[in-house]
């Protein structure tokens, strides 16, 4: 577009996920996690352009999502195949219709129940997501954002899809019922289905995943077993040891700097300014190797 700026969002980024598999993808504000999101279900704004592959399901029916189009996304793949816990829900909920009625169309839709049957499975996926029953006939407006979030969370856990996108399913909720999510979440995964959980919560992830991917400046600079991220050894990228640093229950010590803007990142690592280990190395862009994209990731990991 003249006079118009090419931002990469998200670069290189590249991970898979199974049936039965939380992977909670973490970082700061701005570093790409939700537009990541948004690419994956085609819900970038028009401008946008994409490039590469997001494989879903099995062959034969193996679908890239980058490639579908509007018309088998709409039909085929939201809320069917693939669901969706917004950043912000209230954008995302109907305006005129009331959260019963929406939760009932969407399990109308999917599983054609009767009258008696489809009011129990909509009580059962309001409290499911701890959405108070006594608030099914309301309309989004008349929602705070603590409840709008839970009723956006209903409305993907109903659909039963394959693989959900939750992207700050946490936010406006009190510890509580965060942890009341977070377990819901695990045992949606549990039942086989597949989650990607986009959080700035470590503490909400390190209950619900099974691998954590770190993201800086657009890219992934760590992916790891949640465990070993979480526990011993530890992370390995000095920003994601910065992230966990930061946490009150840990060191309570904040990363020094702020991050680059995305049209201004430089040719090496973009972690460079901020990081204590930087040397001329860091000149040169790494490569995700052995799940960490750092040249002194076998220091870090002595360290």
């Amino acid at each position: 577009m003249p006079g118009g700026r090419h931002v990469a969002a998200v670069n290189g980024v590249s991970f898979d996920l199974a049936a039965g598999e939380c992977l909670a993808l973490v970082g700061e504000s701005g570093c790409g996690k939700s537009v990541l999101a948004a690419a994956l279900l085609g819900l970038l704004p028009g401008n946008a352009q994409t490039r590469g592959a997001a494989l879903l399901g099995p062959a034969p029916d193996r679908l890239d999502l980058l490639t579908a189009g509007e018309t088998a996304l709409a039909r085929t793949v939201r809320g069917r195949r693939a669901g969706l816990i917004p950043q912000s829900p209230a954008a995302h909920l109907t305006p005129v219709r009331t959260v019963r009625a929406q939760l009932a169309e969407t399990v109308r839709e999917l599983r054609g129940t009767g009258r008696r049957e489809l009011r129990e499975a909509t009580g059962a996926a309001a409290a499911r997501a701890a959405f108070p029953a006594d608030h099914l006939d309301r309309y989004p407006h008349q929602l705070s954002g603590g409840l709008a979030q839970r009723a956006a969370t209903a409305l993907a856990l109903v659909a039963d899809a394959p693989l959900l996108i939750a992207d700050e399913p946490t936010t406006g909720l009190d510890r509580d019922l965060v942890d009341r999510t977070v377990g819901e979440l695990r045992r949606h995964t549990d039942d086989g289905h597949g989650l990607l959980v986009i959080t700035h919560d470590l503490a909400a992830a390190e209950r619900v995943a099974d691998r954590v991917a770190v993201m800086y400046a657009g890219r992934v600079v760590e992916l790891t077993d949640a465990a070993a991220f979480f526990g011993e050894p530890g992370p390995r990228h000095p920003y994601a040891r910065g992230l966990l640093g930061a946490l009150p229950e840990r060191d309570f010590a904040p990363i020094p700097g702020l991050p680059p803007e995305l049209d201004a990142l430089p040719d090496g690592c973009a972690f460079a300014p901020r990081c204590e280990r930087a040397t001329d190395r860091c000149a040169v862009l790494p490569v995700l190797t052995g799940g960490v994209a750092c040249h002194h990731a076998p220091e870090a990991a002595r360290a």
